[in-house]
């Protein structure tokens, strides 16, 4: 199982902070991203950052594993 976590306002569209997706053998980042915008797509509008076992990740190419752990969030600033 891949675990996800959504952060900020991606939560809001989602409907949820966490979910599990099936792993496939050979899965990459933007084969999950992807499969999640299909389901979210007003939650990946505003996706900007994709982090996966807590580092952040910006080819989408990356292979995933069993049990790997995906993060995705807006970008957002405080003050």
């Amino acid at each position: 199982m891949i675990n996800v976590l959504f952060f900020g306002p991606v939560v809001e569209r989602t409907g949820t902070n966490s979910l599990q997706v099936a792993y496939q053998s050979g899965m990459t980042l933007q084969h999950l991203r992807d499969e999640l915008a299909a389901q979210y797509p007003h939650a990946f509008e505003i996706v900007c950052f994709s982090a996966v076992n807590e580092h952040h990740v910006r080819d989408l190419s990356m292979p995933l594993l069993d049990d790997s752990e995906v993060t995705f969030m807006a970008k957002f600033s405080g003050g």
